[in-house]
């Protein structure tokens, strides 16, 4: 137990120390003790003393001036703080009046009044130590102070020797023997998974410190059982062993609370998250300041305030402030740059205004920790009685705030600052659900990290005085501030809710499954962007109206004026519209998807670009069109699913059917084994015969074919019915001219004959008798 031994080492001074002041005082001896009679030999010895007669006739006539003046006579009080400004006034030979003292001139009064404050404790320190160790009264002024009886001053030391040592003989036994109980504790807060950590911790630290409590309550309870047995056995002062037992029991509470923050032993019982190392000195630090104030304060300046003399007690109590100030003091400077570089460090790993907030802590929580120290000693040396309580009272009160809320804090980030996983199934359907609370939950943790910082600094004003949180609660306005505050957050905490169902559900209606046509997907993306802009605008005007009608707004005015614009862009873009209105429908109906080549509003091409106002195409010219929606009557969609080749081949009226249609199957058969075998779907269907025409008898056939590829498949395969035609000496036919040479006298034509002569044709005529022209 070095730290104990450590935090209790002044424990011998502070003993020796009483030893020389806890004598009973001579007064006490007097008859007056049991009897209740008046001190007489109080009131000798009071007008035998020449200063403090003279000091009592002085006030007993200032108190015959009071009561001739028509005054209610009141004794003097002791001026606790700096002067009122009509005392600063009334000393200014200019004749200041009291409103127009300066700020600065009452600043300079109080630490005037602060600085002589110290200076006459000092002096009556001396005096006092002075009349203690047999300087003669007449010679220095001891302030009424006591007389010592050293055979009394023994017993009574002895007697708190035996209390103290009984006390904490008791309590470090009991330390040890809950030892184990606290490492297993520690060790059952390591284990298990880091999201339910703190919990864990929090647990164990509960846990611990409850142990921790009730080995205090039985040291306290063994320390007031041998006080009973002194008081009942020796006749031992029970208020000066019962003001050691109250301290013990302060003292050792605070220290155990500064065990659940800074646990040096026990890492899983460490609420701060530092090293074991620093929680160690910052355990030191505060248990030795906590000792040394709260058994000097609350056991040894009473002691010498009843026993010897008021001006000693506030004398040694701002002697035991002024050591503990320069300790804190020499603490602070020599720790100032490393808790700066841990907070900088801290700084780096968080975002926002987090960050500049630690960074600037980091620089001036030194200033801050000076100004806090100095305040203390201050107000303990102006106004003990009151304003050292109410301080300790207002830092206890910021610390479990500021602890607390801290803690809520580190908890929420544990439980739900993590990635959240959903199921495979889930994702698959709602494939930005898990993306979107992954975002919203940490933007949702900053704002609680604000709104509890903004309570703690609240609640900590509050404890400090500022102003009074209760008082401003009670009052209407209070409560409505209150009252709209939480049904904002719970407006702003629905609105996300619907927001992240409804934006879900949409993804689940339109995202695109897996191995999805890219089309489908990009038609997906355009309706989603539509319904998700389309929902964030009416939920973010809904909530507006609904938090403004909170605080206090009239939104009726507001209502009627979107109203009356809505009206007026209803008519002055009716066509946007239109536009917008139809282009939703035909996405919902999946009529026209990027590449697609369609026919819409008098236009055809293939798709480049689906808007929500309108569609773009390019034909095959290369000519680029935007259509709008409104324009669009009717949609020709070329490449859904599938597409046919209709082809009709004509032949001749003396060529077999049957023959040609082998040759249309073959010429197909081929088709099937070259580049455009995968744009096949289906095996060609022969029609028939369509039609007997003018000069050719027609025979259709149908191929169907990939969504896009028909056009090609039919170029591919009418080069084929060429070849196999060709192949087969199959006609197909084409358009007859007839030459006309005229008539002759008798109305005779006569006939022109060709002639193919080496692959070539001469045509030539017959002469008028009929006979052939030679060569």
């Amino acid at each position: 137990m070095p730290k104990q031994r450590f935090a209790y080492s002044g424990l011998a001074g502070l003993l020796t120390l009483l030893v020389l002041l806890f004598a009973p005082p001579a007064l006490a001896q007097e008859n007056n003790g049991a009897s209740g009679e008046p001190a007489y030999g109080t009131l000798a010895d009071l007008l035998e003393n020449e200063s403090s007669r003279n000091a009592l006739i002085e006030e007993l006539r200032g108190l015959e001036a009071a009561r001739a003046g028509g005054e209610k006579a009141t004794p003097p009080a002791p001026v606790e703080g700096a002067p009122p400004p009509e005392q600063i006034a009334a000393d200014a030979p200019s004749g200041q009046r009291p409103e127009q003292v300066s700020f600065a001139r009452r600043m300079a009064a109080t630490t005037g009044h602060l600085l002589a404050n110290v200076g006459d404790q000092f002096t009556a320190l001396g005096v006092a130590l002075g009349g203690i160790f047999g300087v003669d009264a007449a010679e220095a002024d001891t302030g009424g102070m006591a007389s010592v009886d050293s055979e009394a001053l023994g017993a009574a030391a002895i007697n708190l020797a035996i209390l103290v040592i009984a006390t904490f003989v008791v309590f470090f036994v009991l330390r040890a023997i809950a030892k184990p109980s606290f490492r297993a504790l520690s060790g059952w807060a390591l284990r298990g998974s880091e999201k339910f950590a703190m919990l864990r911790t929090i647990v164990a630290v509960a846990v611990a410190a409850f142990v921790d409590v009730v080995v205090v309550a039985l040291a306290y309870l063994a320390g007031g059982a041998v006080s009973s047995a002194l008081v009942n056995n020796v006749d031992a002062d029970a208020t000066r062993l019962a003001l050691f037992l109250n301290a013990f029991l302060v003292v050792e509470l605070f220290k155990a609370g500064l065990r659940m923050l800074f646990s040096s032993g026990y890492e899983g019982l460490r609420l701060v998250p530092v090293s074991a190392d620093q929680a160690g000195y910052c355990n030191r630090f505060l248990a030795n300041l906590a000792g040394f104030i709260g058994y000097g304060m609350l056991v040894l300046v009473p002691v010498l305030n009843f026993n010897l003399s008021p001006s000693l007690g506030a004398a040694v109590g701002t002697i035991i402030m002024l050591l503990a100030l320069i300790y804190a003091v020499i603490v602070i400077l020599k720790k100032r740059t490393v808790l700066r570089d841990r907070l900088f460090a801290r700084a780096e790993q968080t975002t926002g205004p987090g960050r500049v907030l630690l960074r600037l802590l980091g620089r001036l929580w030194h200033v801050l920790a000076l100004a806090y120290a100095f305040l203390v000693f201050a107000v303990t040396v102006i106004n003990p009685d009151t304003a050292l309580p109410f301080v300790a009272s207002a830092t206890l009160l910021t610390v479990v705030y500021a602890g607390v809320g801290m803690l809520v804090s580190v908890i929420l980030t544990q439980l739900i600052g993590k990635e959240i996983q959903f199921s495979e199934q889930l994702n698959q359907s709602m494939p930005r659900l898990q993306s979107r609370v992954n975002t919203y939950v940490p933007t949702g943790l900053k704002v609680i990290r604000a709104l509890i910082l903004i309570l703690v600094v609240v609640l900590s004003l509050d404890a400090w005085e500022v102003y009074d949180l209760a008082a401003w609660y009670a009052t209407e306005a209070g409560v409505a501030v209150v009252s709209a505050i939480v049904d904002i957050l719970l407006i702003l905490l629905v609105a996300a809710g619907v927001w992240i169902g409804l934006a879900s559900l949409l993804e689940h209606k339109f995202s695109p499954r897996e191995g999805a046509d890219p089309a489908a997907a990009a038609r997906a993306e355009t309706l989603l962007g539509l319904f998700h802009t389309a929902l964030a605008i009416a939920l973010i005007i809904m909530t507006t109206m609904i938090v403004l009608s909170e605080i206090g707004i009239d939104i009726a005015p507001l209502i009627a004026g979107a109203g009356v614009l809505g009206l007026a862009i209803g008519f002055g873009a009716q066509k946007l519209v239109q536009d917008v209105i139809t282009g939703v429908f035909i996405q919902l109906e999946n009529a026209i998807n990027t590449g697609d080549f369609v026919s819409a509003g008098g236009n055809s091409g293939t798709v480049e670009r689906v808007g929500i106002r309108s569609v773009a195409m390019r034909d095959l010219s290369g000519t680029y069109h935007i259509v709008p929606f409104s324009a669009v009557g009717a949609v020709s969609n070329y490449t859904r699913e599938f597409g046919n080749h209709v082809g009709e081949y004509g032949i001749a009226y003396r060529e077999s059917i049957d023959d040609a249609i082998t040759q249309l199957e073959a010429a197909f058969e081929e088709l099937k084994e070259g580049p455009m075998k995968d744009n096949i779907l289906a095996p060609m269907t022969v029609a028939g015969v369509t039609a007997l025409a003018d000069s050719s008898v027609n025979i259709r056939v149908v191929i169907k074919a990939s969504p896009g590829m028909q056009w090609a498949v039919g170029r591919a395969y009418n080069r084929l019915v060429k070849k196999y035609f060709d192949q087969a000496g199959i006609e197909i036919p084409f358009p007859h001219t007839t030459l006309y040479f005229g008539e002759d006298k008798d109305g005779k034509a006569p006939p022109a004959y060709i002639k193919v002569l080496n692959d070539e044709r001469v045509v030539d005529t017959q002469d008028g008798k009929g006979n052939e022209p030679a060569g």
